[in-house]
């Protein structure tokens, strides 16, 4: 690409400055093969364009690409625009409602300016990835919006929220996090009443605007929230739950289990899995499927549920010609 084609360069300083956060002057120039002067009158063009450009002050001076009042074009390398295209195409499929068709005409627009030669990239991941479809109750993406922007600023949030039995409260609640099981979304948050650690279901709760006061973060690491999530879920699974001595390492059980199941690590070779289902035969089926070795030792319908699953699975073995 020449310097010396103002168009061709102007896409050239844009995809610098799109890199990094900060760039001097000098160095786009010499970047570039250019003079300062010029970085100058070309940064003038980005703006006209809609480009929010600024410029630091001092010796070398510098620029900076931010944030605007709309959004201009963006320029994406090969990977970034293969990475955008495949995402699109699964967002489609996820449970949060009202993007599937904003997804949609993203990805026509994407489609359109592809360069020939990333097409067969983006064909081969879609014919070869096949997204689940999310069997969870879809949520607003208005919502998830509100209660990120919320995490982000640190306000406090006011709700309604019908609770698994149907019964409606109010709820005020300083919000840490956003958490998907996969299935579902779930607020992590500080219930102000209650003076405790709360999650709440996203699609059962109807945040009331404006935001309240401001809060000081409470300082829950993310991955604590999604331990509070994952061990939340797992103890209302369902009726039926167990707790089972896996001889296995505990990282090699979590990459095999559901995302609501929890794994306590006791020592290299063993670990405990927390787990619980509808149906004492669903949860038999789900730990039979760890093709690992296990014990448990009740509750006594999860007993006679595994000798049944192993019955069956014996009897059919054997009609195998």
């Amino acid at each position: 690409m020449s310097t010396r084609d103002p168009a061709a360069r102007l896409l050239r300083l844009l995809s610098l400055l799109q890199s990094r956060t900060d760039w001097p002057g000098p160095e786009l120039a010499d970047r570039l093969g250019v003079s300062t002067r010029t970085i100058r009158s070309d940064v003038e063009r980005l703006r006209d364009l809609g480009y929010p450009v600024s410029a630091t002050s001092g010796t070398a001076g510098g620029y900076r690409l931010g944030p605007g009042a709309r959004l201009p074009p963006l320029l994406l390398d090969d990977e970034e625009a293969v990475a955008v295209a495949i995402g699109l195409r699964t967002a489609a499929a996820q449970t949060v409602g009202g993007i599937e068709e904003t997804s949609l005409r993203a990805l026509a627009k994407l489609d359109q300016v592809l360069p020939a030669r990333l097409r067969p990239r983006v064909a081969a991941l879609a014919a070869s990835t096949v997204p689940l479809p999310g069997d969870g109750p879809a949520v607003d993406v208005g919502v998830l919006t509100t209660l990120a922007t919320a995490c982000r600023d640190l306000r406090r949030v006011r709700f309604d929220y019908r609770d698994h039995d149907g019964n409606l409260t109010v709820r005020d609640a300083e919000p840490h996090r956003l958490v998907s099981t996969g299935r579902r979304w779930y607020l992590v948050a500080w219930d102000v009443d209650r003076e405790d650690w709360r999650m709440f279901r996203i699609d059962r709760l109807t945040p009331r605007t404006p935001f309240g006061p401001a809060f000081t973060d409470r300082r829950l690491p993310p991955e604590e929230a999604i331990g509070f999530v994952t061990k939340g879920v797992a103890s209302t699974l369902g009726p039926c739950r167990t707790v089972a001595t896996v001889h296995a390492p505990a990282a090699v059980v979590s990459e095999r289990v559901p995302s609501v199941a929890r794994v306590e690590h006791l020592d290299e070779e063993r670990c405990l899995l927390h787990m619980g289902a509808a149906k004492p035969l669903t949860l038999a089926v789900y730990l039979a499927a760890l093709d690992l070795p296990f014990t448990v030792t009740e509750p006594p319908e999860l007993l006679e549920a595994l000798r049944q699953v192993s019955k069956q699975c014996a009897a059919a073995s054997r009609q195998i010609p």
